[in-house]
């Protein structure tokens, strides 16, 4: 195997082992495979290997990718912060957004999702750790935002997502993911949620243990970012195969 594909397997095998681990069927949580600043070529040979999701955070280099591998049966992830001037090729690119955080956010995500295509599927970002660093509704205020959030035409709200601080600790860890858990509990109820967005990397096992349903793995899939490079992926490169 090439290292790609051996990262690949290992991290499916973790994912796999961690579900079993926390009486979970295998399948249960679904591998998002973050992207960001790794070229086409890489999605693509990934691809080739069965991975069919996508997370990427840039909203450029998303679109150069998704020109160069129209071709492939991917479902794109956009998980990065959302610029109110950015949400138009949000709406019309992607299947899922993860990063919603304001209410002004998700109206335009509405009114500009092009009506030939299904709703766009949405979670709202929680800042679970209270980082001013981090983008994210506060934890008292993801109800409310929700309600409004669910009744946007063109969105389907489907659940929360949350970036944790940090941390080495394994039971640690958990503590944010049941945190993120507690919140979504009474919006299955209320408004029919089923997604839980955490757990990355470093902390896959404690998030699964908390109930993720997508997991979002980057370094442990591609290998550590090299932000200097644009990865070859200027418009207009040629199609992937």
């Amino acid at each position: 195997m090439n290292p790609l594909e051996q990262r690949l397997a290992a991290v499916k095998s973790r994912l796999l082992a961690a579900e079993l681990a926390a009486g979970r069927r295998a399948g249960d949580a679904r591998l998002v495979a973050v992207s960001k600043t790794h070229p086409a070529e890489t999605l693509a040979a990934a691809y080739r290997l069965g991975q069919r999701h996508f997370g990427e955070n840039y909203l450029q280099e998303a679109l150069d990718k998704q020109a160069r591998l129209g071709h492939c049966d991917i479902t794109w992830h956009f998980i990065g912060p959302i610029q109110s001037n950015k949400t138009r090729p949000i709406a019309q690119h992607f299947h899922w957004v993860h990063s919603v955080d304001r209410l002004k956010i998700a109206q335009r995500l509405s009114e500009q999702r092009p009506a030939y295509l299904p709703p766009l599927n949405v979670c709202l970002q929680v800042n679970v750790s209270g980082e001013d660093s981090k983008s994210g509704v506060s934890p008292g205020e993801a109800a409310e935002l929700a309600a409004a959030v669910a009744a946007l035409p063109r969105l389907r709200l489907r659940g929360l997502m949350a970036i944790p601080a940090p941390c080495d600790d394994p039971h640690q860890q958990r503590r944010p993911f049941a945190q993120l858990r507690t919140l979504l509990q009474p919006l299955q109820a209320s408004l029919g949620l089923d997604t839980l967005s955490m757990g990355m990397t470093d902390d896959l096992e404690a998030a699964v243990q908390e109930g993720a349903t997508l997991v979002r793995i980057g370094t442990a899939i591609f290998g550590r970012r090299d932000y200097g490079k644009d990865g070859g992926d200027a418009a207009g490169g040629q199609a992937l195969r």
